[in-house]
């Protein structure tokens, strides 16, 4: 299948080869809903070897063999990002199904604890900086000789527009993804001469299942999508779709950038 994918790719006609991803391989954290998966589809879909992993054995199982059945190249771990232990484990069987070559890092995985500021625990605030910022440090810095190694690497993290805006209840969650949003700018400046690019996407509110609860409640709903310019929150193939051409030769001088997928949000207050 490699093999097949490279002679693709070394016969493609050189303007389409920028718009391509046949041939190069990726691992997305957190690839079994929502922005995840959007992205693993999208990077896929584009002619990517793909591998991500998810804590959930059963959706795992269930979301590999739909992507068998719509002929998409993606292969799954079980892994629990917050541990340093199992980061590493997936790393080695990473480098395994892709010979110790990796083109593409999406340092998806994350998650989300809202309360008030004097409401957060020492064990709340240990589990988003684990889930949220270390593993995103961690696996790049596991990633760097893969990333090297293939000759032209991109990293991504995906983050968050609160991040450029202040809301109640998220003061530890877009900390941890403010985070990663420096990480980028270091990344890019230390990287790039291997051959590395690092950006960043910061979403707005996003129709995923983790989120529908907050869009049910009409009110609340309503009160956020007055403030989003385009008036409706996002998908997760909008995502998907930048993320797949930060990835690509086409977006080659684009490093060090954390830019919103908002609909507007950022810029309104």
């Amino acid at each position: 299948m490699l093999r097949r994918r490279e002679e693709e790719s070394l016969s493609m006609p050189m303007e389409k080869k920028r718009w391509s991803l046949v041939g190069a391989t990726a691992l997305v954290t957190g690839g079994t809903k929502g922005i995840g998966r959007a992205i693993v589809e999208e990077l896929a879909g584009f002619g990517a070897r793909v591998h991500t992993c998810s804590r959930n054995k059963a959706e795992l199982n269930v979301c590999l063999q739909e992507w068998e059945k719509l002929k998409l190249d993606v292969t799954g771990s079980v892994c629990d990002v917050s541990s340093r232990t199992e980061r590493e484990k997936l790393m080695e069987e990473v480098s395994s199904v892709f010979n110790g070559k990796l083109n593409i890092l999406i340092n998806n995985a994350g998650t989300a604890i809202l309360k008030p500021i004097l409401d957060f625990t020492d064990e709340d605030c240990s589990f988003l900086v684990a889930t949220n910022f270390e593993s995103a440090f961690h696996l790049s810095q596991l990633s760097h000789p893969m990333l090297k190694a293939s000759g032209v690497g991109s990293i991504v993290h995906i983050s968050t527009v609160c991040t450029f805006i202040g809301l109640e209840g998220h003061c530890i969650y877009s900390a941890t993804k403010g985070a990663m949003s420096q990480l980028t700018r270091d990344f890019a400046c230390e990287w790039a001469r291997d051959g590395i690019r690092t950006n960043c996407i910061a979403p707005g509110i996003t129709r995923t299942v983790q989120v529908q609860p907050f869009l049910d409640d009409k009110d609340a709903a309503a009160k956020e999508m007055s403030r989003i310019p385009n008036g409706r929150p996002g998908e997760p193939e909008e995502m998907a779709s930048l993320a797949a051409f930060l990835c690509m030769p086409a977006a080659s001088y684009i490093n060090g950038q954390v830019i919103c997928v908002d609909g507007g949000r950022g810029i309104n207050g």
